[in-house]
């Protein structure tokens, strides 16, 4: 054999790849595991995936360890594994969905049936379509076969014992391209398409809001459940859309109107507690805002404190018992202290100035407006009496139609309905002389409200004719104040007298910075300094106030007009 008896694993192995039990010298077998079913050995991983009763697909070999063929025993012939250092057979592109296979270099004795009995241990084949030539298409039920059948590819087959020519040759496997490989492929991609589509819509669906619920169709009792959710807040908004659909669809008829104007009219109603909703919404956030400015201002007063105490321990008296760390950390904290102080002060400032552009626009109102503001409030109340009388007017036509249909089946109808007929008559002539008192009631608003729509438009008439009065005032005064400082022409260029500063400041009753004066005189005469302005300015004292207006860092300057003053003591 070649192979030394002092190794008897070698030997095992030599001998059951042959087919054999491993016996020993004395006859005695090597192993006692051994399965002769099997045609190995238990307890050892099978070296041959492809010999008879095996159909497992081959352990993967590391790539730089090469691929050993192992002989192959079938009953009618014997397959011999090629060179093993030889280059692997090459083969075409694979086709989708493969599962037929090519055969080339049969034996010229090769049957179907020894075919079938080669291939078979790869697994079940479906069809065999064999030519009179050396070479044959196999089918098999599964992909994976084909790949157990390309690992027989360059193994030389012999028929029986026989070494003639016509009963040996070299197997070439390969793919091979089926249309019925390529159908069942495609219907398996289709299949999966389907399912995969099916799924995303199955997640589509699942993510998908639900749909609103239909809107109930018209009907009397419908519409007295629509008219009650209509004058419930939480539920008004599923009633006006349900009210808004059936007026689309065309709902509206003769005999339907009055129920309809009601509903209508409920609707409007709710207008009013919007409305209420509203303001008691913004006096929440004016409260807010004013806590808001209140716990600022608190906080603004403690870095007041903060910073103070900082600039105290600044002073020599503290500053030369601390040492050069301790000076270090106090400047870095006074610096950063002064600089949030700043922040919150200008934040502080900006809210101020909004709330002083408030009051100043609120008092640049012209009052006219305020009652005309009152006048379209008395007109609307007006206009809102005007639709309620003619609310109640179309229930009182109503129910005069009801009360003469009642007249009218009571001619009809047979005694022992007139005592109920009766007392229906009864109500509704309650109910009429209730709407007739509410009427005049109505009427009476009416006339008070059109009495005070009067009144406002004569104090509005006595407004104007003051305000008249007080704008030929203003222009008086202008005339007065521009001749009273005209002595100073003399002295100074026409552009820089101080009746063109005084009417400058006259329009800015807040007052103005020098600079602000300055550029708005410099547009006049771009000589003008601004040095000698405000030395002018200073030396007219009964003319000219000085003011200073804000606090720490945004502390500025502002002249102010003052030459009235003594008019106004007078």
């Amino acid at each position: 054999m070649g192979l030394p008896m002092s190794d008897p694993s070698a030997w095992a192995t030599a001998m059951n790849n042959l087919g054999m039990a491993p016996m020993g010298m004395t006859g005695q077998p090597l192993l006692p595991d051994f399965d002769p079913a099997l045609g190995m050995m238990t307890g050892i991983p099978p070296i041959n995936p492809m010999m008879p009763g095996l159909g497992i697909v081959p352990p993967p070999i590391p790539p730089d360890m090469p691929a050993v063929k192992e002989i192959i025993h079938c009953k009618s012939c014997t397959l011999f594994p090629p060179n093993p250092h030889l280059p692997p057979p090459a083969t075409r592109e694979r086709p989708p969905g493969c599962k037929t296979v090519f055969v080339g270099g049969l034996p010229e004795n090769g049957t179907e049936q020894i075919i079938m009995e080669v291939f078979e241990q790869c697994g079940e084949v479906i069809a065999i379509r064999k030519s009179k030539k050396n070479f044959c298409h196999i089918r098999f039920a599964e992909e994976f076969m084909v790949d157990k059948a390309l690992y027989l590819s360059g193994y030389r087959i012999r028929l029986g014992s026989s070494t003639d020519k016509k009963d040996t040759g070299r197997l070439h496997v390969d793919f091979a391209q089926a249309r019925d490989d390529l159908y069942e492929w495609e219907c398996k991609q289709r299949m999966l398409a389907r399912e995969e589509r099916h799924r995303r819509r199955l997640a589509e669906e699942r993510f998908r809001p639900p749909s609103p619920p239909p809107v109930v169709h018209y009907s009397d009792h419908e519409c007295s459940v629509v008219a009650e959710k209509l004058k419930d807040d939480t539920k008004f908004l599923e009633a006006i859309q349900t009210l808004l659909t059936w007026i689309e669809r065309g709902e509206v008829n003769r005999r339907t109107a009055n129920n309809f104007y009601s509903m209508i009219q409920s609707a409007n109603s709710h207008i009013r507690r919007l409305v209420n909703e509203k303001a008691a919404h913004e006096k929440e956030m004016e409260e807010a805002k004013e806590k808001f400015k209140l716990a600022l201002s608190g906080i603004l007063v403690q870095f007041e404190q903060i910073v103070a105490v900082y600039h105290s321990a600044s002073k020599q008296k503290a500053w030369d018992h601390f040492t050069k760390a301790q000076r270090k950390n106090i400047s870095v904290w006074c610096k950063q202290a002064e600089e949030i102080r700043n922040i919150h002060n200008d934040e502080l400032m900006g809210i101020r100035r909004e709330e002083e552009m408030e009051m100043s626009d609120e008092e640049i109102e012209d009052p006219s407006e305020m009652k005309e503001t009152e006048e379209s409030v008395l007109v609307s109340q007006v206009e809102a009496l005007k639709e309620e009388n003619d609310s109640l007017r179309w229930q009182l036509d109503a129910y005069r139609n009801e009360v003469e249909l009642l007249k009218q089946e009571q001619g009809k109808a047979s005694r022992d309905e007139d005592t109920t007929k009766e007392q229906q008559m009864k109500l509704l002539q309650q109910a009429l002389q209730g709407m007739q008192k509410h009427l005049l009631k109505v009427q009476e608003e009416y006339k008070k409200r059109e009495a005070e729509l009067e009144k406002v438009k004569e104090d509005k008439l006595k407004i104007e004719t003051l305000l008249e009065n007080l704008k030929e005032q203003v222009c008086a005064l202008h005339v007065f104040l521009v001749q009273s400082l005209g002595f100073v022409v003399l002295t100074f260029v026409v552009f820089l007298s101080p009746g063109i500063i005084s009417t400058f400041l006259h329009v800015h009753p807040f007052g103005a910075s020098i600079e602000y004066i300055c550029s708005y005189l410099q547009r006049l005469d771009s000589k003008i300094c601004t040095a000698e302005v405000e030395v002018l300015m200073t030396r007219l004292q009964n003319t000219f106030r000085q003011e200073l207006s804000g606090v720490g860092a945004s502390l500025e300057k502002r002249w102010k007009f003052c030459g009235f003053d003594g008019l106004k003591m007078t």
